[in-house]
């Protein structure tokens, strides 16, 4: 098992108020935000960087729109005073921020992504940290998604949602992995 260094970073992807708002219907992983808790609490003992995204929805019908309580980080998962946030709006957080320059600035050649959603912010983000050559982990148990309907009108539930998110990811852009096994390559 390969042992992480102390230079990984830690990104929090989106994890905000107003994902609770009944309009994404039904979600998986109810765990995830005390998992990226776990993570952030081993990150902060071993001073490790952490990084927080927070979505600004351009749109004013949206949970997520800029000055609403939906817009603010989950307390479980608040930012301390000094821990960057940055603000995006699309899905990538490549995409229209620093992210990368940030990474290859502080040496930072490997990130851990957890936060909302599997299949939209998490899997685009790890798509292109892939692609840029960041070595990239993605927490399975410390994502989540919720329930989407095809194209065909169908309704799709979140765990498969879920689970096809993280295969599509998994040995070609990041590798996937549960948050007990990558607290071992912690230690």
């Amino acid at each position: 098992m390969q042992k992480l260094s102390e230079n990984v970073a830690l990104i929090v992807i989106d994890v905000q108020n107003g994902f609770d708002d009944p309009v994404w219907g039904d979600r998986n992983n109810p765990q995830s935000e005390d998992n990226i808790a776990r993570l952030l609490a081993t990150w902060r003992r071993a001073k490790r960087p952490i990084i927080h995204f927070r979505h600004m929805s351009r749109n004013p019908e949206s949970p997520l729109y800029p000055g609403q309580r939906g817009n603010e980080i989950k307390e479980v998962v608040k930012p301390l005073p000094g821990e960057l946030v940055i603000e995006k709006c699309v899905n990538s957080a490549f995409i229209g921020t620093d992210l990368e320059e940030r990474l290859r600035r502080n040496n930072i050649d490997t990130v851990v992504l957890t936060g909302i959603n599997t299949n939209h912010c998490v899997s685009t983000t790890a798509r292109m940290s892939g692609n840029l050559g960041f070595n990239t982990y993605v927490v399975s148990d410390a994502t989540a998604t919720f329930d989407m309907k095809g194209p065909d009108g169908r309704l799709h539930k979140a765990e498969v949602m879920h689970i096809i998110g993280l295969t599509e990811l998994n040995e070609e852009f990041a590798t996937v992995i549960d948050i007990e096994n990558l607290l071992e390559r912690c230690r």
